[in-house]
């Protein structure tokens, strides 16, 4: 899997004739050698990074009293220490230290791909960039390699999905075995975390559960608020499972005793048809756009609060691409659907003068023959019927 992943950001950075790509994102970092540390904390503290130049092993500049931690991995051909220049660690020497980040850097470059002065970085600070083009660099797009590399996946990537998304489920199974009314949202979203790290998962990047009135309209975060009998309660995964594969499913429940309400369960059936219709347009050789146009089109009433997106890419975290709806279709990625995408199909379901709404999304694999189900949590029959 190392191999692989590290191969399709060298085939990009070739078809690119870039010499290599700066990277600083820690999910890049791990998707081009393999290596972790402190995943979360390095997503906002620069305090790592790595040189993967377009043939050859990668260079790691790891966060120096963790060299240790990426010593075995093949992908790597040399570890430093890293050259760190953020204010929180440089203070007032950050223009010093970046003298010394850039030379060392440059020498890397040019030792391992001497003569070509193209090179891509995903996030760097301007003052990083102005000092790599003062040593004679040209800085592209980094961030535009690595999600079109990240973008296909092979069988090994495959599985390692499909066990993150086998810890997501049994999370959510035990959410679903704890609902009940007089539980608070947090105490609920807190089973999906808890089963998440015991089973070898990482992280979950977002806190969206809400229950009753706060379900729209969507993006409202988990609270204390208690769940009573009879109301919706929906979520959205966005859980960094095993391997540092993400899983991101939605699903809405009735919290009972009792039985949904007429309304309840329309919009339900809507949120349902929405994502039946649209994961079968995902189909190799169909462009983005294609499918924003041909997508199902959402009733006027849900149009002003529907999901900001039909689908989305889906890997290590949520990826390239992004598609839109038929009345934006040219807001959807350019290109091209190709076999081995991994995308997420969501729906958002609710009305502007509305009480509740329903919030529904699928984790599919886009084979030859067409789209595949990855996730495998059941619907709410009694939603549905």
């Amino acid at each position: 899997m190392r191999a692989y992943r590290l191969g399709r950001v060298q085939q990009m950075l070739r078809e690119r004739d870039l010499a290599g790509v700066l990277l600083y994102d820690p999910i890049n970092v791990r998707y081009a050698n393999g290596s972790s540390n402190m995943q979360v904390w390095m997503l906002h503290n620069q305090h790592r990074y790595c040189w993967v130049p377009a043939t050859g092993k990668t260079v790691l500049f790891d966060y120096p009293p963790a060299v240790h931690l990426a010593k075995h991995l093949e992908t790597i051909g040399d570890i430093r220490l890293a050259r760190i220049w953020t204010y929180f660690s440089a203070g007032d020497r950050y223009e010093e230290r970046v003298v010394t980040w850039a030379d060392e850097l440059a020498d890397v470059i040019r030792e391992t791909a001497p003569g070509n002065t193209r090179i891509a970085a995903d996030h760097l600070d301007m003052l990083g960039g102005k000092a790599l083009e003062d040593r004679g660099f040209s800085v592209h797009n980094g961030q535009e390699v690595m999600e079109r590399a990240r973008s296909i996946k092979n069988d090994e990537e495959l599985k390692a999905m499909l066990i993150a998304i086998s810890v997501c489920e049994a999370g959510m199974a035990k959410m679903q075995q704890e609902m009940r009314a007089g539980i608070t949202e947090n105490q609920l979203w807190s089973h999906l975390h808890q089963v998440n790290i015991a089973m070898g998962g990482e992280w979950i990047e977002t806190r969206l559960l809400a229950s009753g009135g706060r379900t729209n309209p969507w993006f409202r975060e988990s609270s204390d608020r208690v769940i009573r009998a009879g109301e919706l309660v929906a979520f959205d995964t966005d859980l960094i499972g095993p391997f540092g594969y993400c899983s991101d499913i939605s699903r809405t429940w009735f919290c009972g005793p009792g039985k949904p309400s007429d309304e309840q369960k329309r919009l339900y059936s809507y949120a349902y048809q929405q994502i039946q219709a649209n994961i079968d347009e995902f189909r190799p050789g169909r462009t983005f756009q294609e499918i924003a146009e041909s997508s199902w089109r959402i009733p006027n009433e849900f149009v002003a609060r529907r999901y900001g997106s039909m689908t989305h890419g889906v890997g290590m975290a949520d990826e390239w691409p992004l598609v839109t709806f038929s009345d934006n279709a040219e807001r959807s990625s350019p290109g091209v659907v190709e076999a081995g995408m991994t995308v997420c199909v969501e729906s958002y379901i609710g009305a502007e003068d509305g009480n509740e709404g329903v919030k529904l999304e699928e984790q599919i694999l886009v084979t030859d023959q067409g789209p595949q189900r990855l996730s495998t949590y059941p619907y709410e029959d009694e939603l549905l019927n």
